[in-house]
């Protein structure tokens, strides 16, 4: 299979550590960090991915134009944590499709580790999978999946997403 151009060939590709705190009541969890994201050390960094201007608008903030530290910053101001249910797997790509020998992440003892966690929310089907699967029935919290905010999930339309997504609101803390 032919690479385009800045993709990454098959290796083994690690997540980033998470970016939560003792106030997280909503943890977001994706899958695996894609190429654009892993070269910039950025989640969600790839241009066509939504997430920065879907979260934006549960937040009524424009996280997008923010520098990526003050993104993560207004993330936690609002009691969203970020992180990802697979720490590392072998992938040729961004797709998640193209996972393989995924190394799962230990999510029931993390979110013991949060107490006041009340919500997660698996940012598409693959989160969603593995994510479910770690947690279990046993943790007292809401499990929500969401559409991906991947710019390669295009059966939906941003605004059908961003309707999707709106449902998080009721977890994010009120400005201050």
């Amino acid at each position: 299979m032919a690479l385009r151009p800045g993709q990454m060939p098959a290796q083994r590709k690690a997540a980033f550590p998470p970016s939560v705190d003792g106030n997280t009541r909503l943890l977001i969890l994706g899958s695996l960090p894609g190429d654009a994201s892993i070269r910039q050390g950025e989640y969600y960094a790839h241009r066509g991915n939504a997430f920065w201007t879907l979260m934006g608008d549960v937040l009524d903030e424009d996280l997008r134009t923010l520098p990526y530290a003050l993104r993560l910053k207004r993330m936690k101001a609002r009691a969203v944590g970020l992180w990802d249910v697979i720490e590392s797997a072998d992938r040729e790509g961004s797709l998640d499709s193209a996972i393989r020998s995924a190394e799962l992440r230990d999510l029931s003892v993390f979110i013991s580790c949060l107490p006041k966690l009340e919500a997660v929310a698996f940012n598409g089907k693959t989160a969603a999978l593995h994510g479910r699967r770690q947690i279990g029935l046993t943790q007292d919290l809401t499990l929500i999946d969401l559409p991906s905010s991947s710019g390669a999930y295009a059966m939906l339309s941003r605004e059908k997403k961003a309707q999707a997504w709106q449902v998080l609101r009721q977890w994010v803390d009120t400005r201050d």
